[in-house]
């Protein structure tokens, strides 16, 4: 049946009691008919509303959470292209150590990924999870590293081990973390999954080939298991390419629930283009955790600029918090100037100011994230809209300069900015950005 929010709130409770994570019924059911939530977030549901509702309402690719408080968020896709509607939870960046790899070289590999930052656009980035692999460790010490990984980091780990018992040790060594072991076949899926769950873990599984795969997970999740995430078996560029779009598009188009599930992959190739490559056809097509084998700060940067652009809600801009902003270390008398919270245009401005060596205060109202001729256009950066943020920020009280300085695109609130800030004068700055460092020499004059 063609599910509506209104048809699926009849089958709900209608108590509005919030545990749920929605405020209504109505709210958690227009969730539930965009494939949103899961009809087993509701505590009062009845079995006639499981029946009917539960399954045809799960999400199309299945919401995994990782970490110590499920802050790690995988899956939850309901488009096969960002431009129809937004990705919802970006691809999850790890670094490989493996446990024959030198002990000084693993703890700077350690240290590396815990204090990794790369701040852009006002978003501090940092690397998603580490992967452990056994190559040589006798079980007892596999567990001990994954152990030390799991309490160095503090990151969610993908345990990797074709040994189930180095697994079932290093699961129970870091049980509470809610981490990925990788990977289960069909001849020890019913021990992994065994262990998995005792230990509160997602389980990694693989097969051969894409029959062989569908086979595992149906009869995971019939037996009661659905912490799921597919691990392809592939071996070209293309074919990670093809199986990709294969797998995402049978969810997603056909509600084959077999492959509703995030994705695991490690990134084998030793040739850094080639690397770099192969995470950029991870990140752009549906990859859920990718397994890079080394740390590379300049890789990550790009992979993290890559991620953030095609995970970013094309329908919102980014942006920064509304606020005066101090560039340097302005003084009362430090002169004023005026954007808005397009997070673009902050850090344009921001820079160019900073990069002249002048101190300043930098007032960003509240636009929407528009830019400046967008905004004024949308009437969100008018002389009276700047005006009461001026008064409501209580930049007059810090400050005895009374001269602000707009961007010269929108010199016509010049007189309208005036009048609404009595007392204040209007500088009409440049239009493009790249002038303010000529025009901030002028104006030192």
């Amino acid at each position: 049946m063609a599910l509506t929010g209104l048809k699926i709130q009849k089958y709900l409770p209608k108590t509005n009691c919030k545990e749920c994570g929605s405020n209504t019924c109505l709210a958690f059911a227009m969730k539930l008919a965009a494939k949103k939530a899961e009809l087993s977030l509701c505590p009062y549901a009845s079995d006639e509303a499981r029946e009917l509702l539960g399954a045809a309402s799960e999400p199309p690719v299945k919401a995994i959470a990782l970490g110590k408080n499920g802050e790690l968020k995988l899956g939850e896709e309901t488009v096969f292209y960002r431009h129809e509607k937004t990705f919802v939870n970006q691809t999850a960046l790890a670094i490989n150590i493996n446990d024959d790899d030198p002990p000084e070289a693993i703890e700077k590999t350690l240290a590396d990924i815990r204090d990794y930052l790369l701040e852009r656009v006002g978003e501090q980035l940092t690397i998603d999870m580490v992967a452990v692999t056994q190559r040589k460790m006798p079980p007892a010490q596999f567990a001990g590293l994954v152990r030390h990984a799991w309490e160095t980091t503090g990151r969610p780990l993908v345990i990797v081990s074709d040994q189930t018992e180095a697994l079932a040790a290093a699961a129970e060594a870091v049980k509470g973390s809610h981490s990925v072991l990788a990977s289960a076949t069909r001849e020890n899926v019913e021990q992994l999954k065994t262990i998995a769950v005792e230990n509160g873990h997602a389980l990694a599984v693989t097969a051969p080939d894409l029959d062989g795969l569908a086979q595992l997970t149906t009869d995971l999740k019939a037996a009661g298991f659905n912490e799921l995430i597919l691990r392809f078996q592939t071996h070209s560029l293309a074919e990670q390419f093809q199986v990709n779009a294969i797998a995402r598009r049978a969810a997603l188009k056909e509600n084959f629930k077999p492959f509703g599930y995030p994705s695991l992959t490690f990134i084998q190739d030793p040739d850094s283009l080639a690397m770099t490559v192969s995470a950029v056809t991870e990140i752009s097509k549906f990859g859920g955790i990718c397994v890079l084998p080394t740390f590379d700060p300049a890789q990550l940067v790009a992979l993290m600029t890559l991620r953030m652009n095609i995970f970013t809600d094309p329908q919102k801009p980014i942006q920064v918090e509304p606020r005066i902003y101090e560039i340097g270390d302005p003084q009362p008398d430090s002169p004023v100037f005026v954007t808005t919270n397009f997070s673009l245009t902050y850090f344009i401005i921001s820079g160019e100011i900073e990069n002249s060596g002048l101190s300043a205060w930098l007032v960003v109202p509240e636009c929407e994230g528009m830019s400046v001729l967008t905004s004024w256009a949308a009437g969100k950066f008018s002389g009276s809209s700047i005006a009461r943020f001026v008064k409501e920020s209580g930049l007059e009280e810090k400050i005895t300069s009374r001269q602000i300085i707009i961007p010269g695109y929108v010199a016509q609130i010049s007189g309208e900015l005036e009048e609404n800030l009595p007392g204040w004068s209007v500088v009409v700055g440049p239009q493009e950005s790249a002038d303010l460092d000529s025009f901030i020499s002028s104006f030192r004059k």
